[in-house]
C-alpha cells in the first residue's frame, strides 16, 4: 500500500510539472527541457536509492545482537511409580514437579 501511494504521488508530481512547463511555450534552446529531464532523472535516482535502503538493525543501540540465554523451565514432568490394586501391578503415572 505504501509503495502504491508513493507511485501515485510521484506520477502526480511529474504530471503537474509537465503541465506547469507546457504553457511557457518557450524553448530557450532546450534549457527548460534539459532541466525537466535532469530533475526527473535525478529524482528517480534519489527516490530509488531511498526506497532500496533498509534501516540499520537496532539491538539496544549496540549494533550487535545479544547472546542467547537458556532459561530452564521451573516445572518438569517425571514418572512416578504407583501400585495398581485393581490389576495387582506397578504402574507409572506422569507427575509435574516444580522446584
Amino acid at each position: 500500500m505504501k509503495k502504491t501511494v508513493s507511485a501515485l504521488v510521484a506520477a502526480a508530481t511529474v504530471a503537474a510539472s509537465l503541465i506547469a512547463v507546457a504553457p511557457a511555450a518557450k524553448a530557450d534552446g532546450g534549457r527548460i527541457a534539459a532541466g525537466v529531464a535532469g530533475g526527473l532523472i535525478g529524482g528517480a535516482l534519489l527516490g530509488g536509492a531511498i526506497a532500496a535502503s533498509r534501516p540499520a538493525p537496532v539491538y539496544g543501540g549496540y549494533g550487535y545482537a545479544p547472546a542467547p540465554v537458556y532459561v530452564e523451565p521451573a516445572c518438569r514432568v517425571v514418572r512416578q511409580r504407583v501400585w495398581d490394586d485393581y490389576r495387582g501391578v506397578w504402574r507409572y503415572r506422569p507427575v509435574e514437579v516444580c522446584d
